[in-house]
């Protein structure tokens, strides 16, 4: 099999989250332990950071492989969903795993994993584990999946464990309270091991408090954090979210020198800087096209869309074009509350089955008093939006990951 066609038989042998939603969600480790034990514990070879979250977590995985790219570790990165190509997902100072290491993964143990029968998500996790430790990296950054406690990730035992913030999504897996979700990721909170909180509510604080008092975790709260060991950092990721994020990495950065790594000022700015070129993250308030101003951003539940409809709030544009479109398994109305009622809409949806059709977004988006027309697909979106705008207009393109996925590769913007 060449690359693509290893791709294919991935996709349609082993139930993808990305693609199929809930009927892909494997709960319990079992499965995790096996193809763990078979490939002889490779997550043991290398130091970890774990990182959960309902918002935030890529952002904060991201900028940390930054800086200790820039301290000079050899550093893994594993994080989803991909946008493009499978292969962001799993990273080595920034360059994607090879399609050879894909290709032989796939074809040498087949004749294992077929017969278990894994999801996506745990063949995908054993595998970056594998090449993290056949490369021989000092250290990775692994970005939960889904939830925490049952995770196929959460069985490292991390240097540090950070927890973004938490919001209602994949309430169907993670339970229906912030409460109740905030106790599935209080799940990485390891005996002994320190953990970061980026932001808390009255519900979720306590839960985090009593799990950490159970296991004996250090435990810090961002929110209290008040130092400012980097004045004016210059930080390559925009967006009002971000400074959040920062918060928390300013508060996870000191833990991690006390835990042994070699991390100086002028890494840290260096990291900061330069997020995006050292980890090729993208989709975070990204800017694709100016004269049209062109932004996407992944910001696809309540809690991510809050920051990105206060940031287009903020854009002094002559009119604001909003193309959006959904999964079928979010809060669409509470996201389309969100939006301003001024913007002229472009409705649409991905190219995946768990997309909402852009029809009825368009119907339940009329209801909420927004206006705008249906498109079958992104590209034919942007390509509206494109033609109906000013220079001095700005146009955004998000809802979900897989709308700025098919932004992404349609180059759209490139025209």
């Amino acid at each position: 099999m060449d690359y693509q066609e290893t791709l294919t038989y991935l996709f349609n042998q082993v139930p993808m989250f990305q693609r199929i939603g809930g009927a892909a969600y494997k709960e319990g480790l079992d499965n995790t332990l096996t193809l763990d034990e078979h490939f002889g514990h490779p997550h043991q070879k290398f130091r970890t950071i774990h990182v959960a979250g309902t918002n935030g977590k890529g952002s904060v995985s991201h900028t940390l492989a930054a800086v200790l790219q820039s301290a000079g570790y050899k550093t893994g990165l594993y994080t989803s969903p991909h946008l493009v190509d499978f292969r962001e997902r799993i990273r080595m100072n920034g360059t994607p795993i090879s399609q050879e290491y894909v290709m032989q993964f796939v074809e040498q143990e087949r004749s294992f994993f077929e017969p278990l029968r894994p999801s996506f998500f745990e063949l995908a996790t054993a595998m970056a584990f594998k090449y993290f430790a056949d490369q021989q990296i000092d250290v990775a950054i692994i970005e939960v999946g889904l939830g925490g406690r049952l995770d196929c990730t959460n069985i490292i035992m991390p240097d540090l464990s950070i927890i973004t913030n938490i919001s209602l999504d994949h309430i169907q897996f993670l339970g229906d309270t912030l409460a109740k979700i905030a106790s599935e990721k209080a799940g990485i909170i390891k005996p002994g091991v320190p953990v970061v909180i980026g932001e808390t509510t009255p519900e979720t604080k306590p839960v985090f408090l009593a799990k950490a008092e159970k296991v004996d975790a250090p435990i810090f709260f961002a929110e209290e954090n008040d130092r400012e060991d980097y004045p004016g950092v210059e930080y390559e990721l925009k967006g009002i979210y971000q400074e959040k994020n920062k918060r928390t990495l300013f508060t996870a950065l000191p833990l991690l020198k006390e835990a042994g790594y070699h991390i100086d000022e002028e890494t840290v700015r260096q990291g900061f800087a330069h997020v995006v070129e050292l980890t090729g993250l993208m989709g975070r308030w990204q800017k694709l096209h100016d004269n049209p101003t062109l932004v996407c951003d992944t910001g696809h539940n309540v809690g991510g869309m809050l920051y990105v409809t206060e940031q287009l709030k903020q854009q002094d544009c002559h009119e604001l074009h909003i193309i959006i479109g959904m999964v079928n398994d979010k809060d669409i109305s509470g996201v389309l509350a969100l939006l301003p009622k001024e913007a002229k809409y472009y409705f649409t949806q991905a190219s995946v089955s768990r997309a909402l059709p852009a029809k009825q977004l368009y119907e339940l988006a009329t209801q909420a008093g927004l206006e705008g027309e249906a498109y079958p697909n992104v590209k034919s979106a942007v390509e509206a939006a494109m033609q109906k705008s000013l220079p001095e207009d700005f146009i955004f393109v998000g809802g979900s990951n897989f709308i700025v996925a098919d932004l992404l590769e349609s180059k759209v913007f490139l025209d």
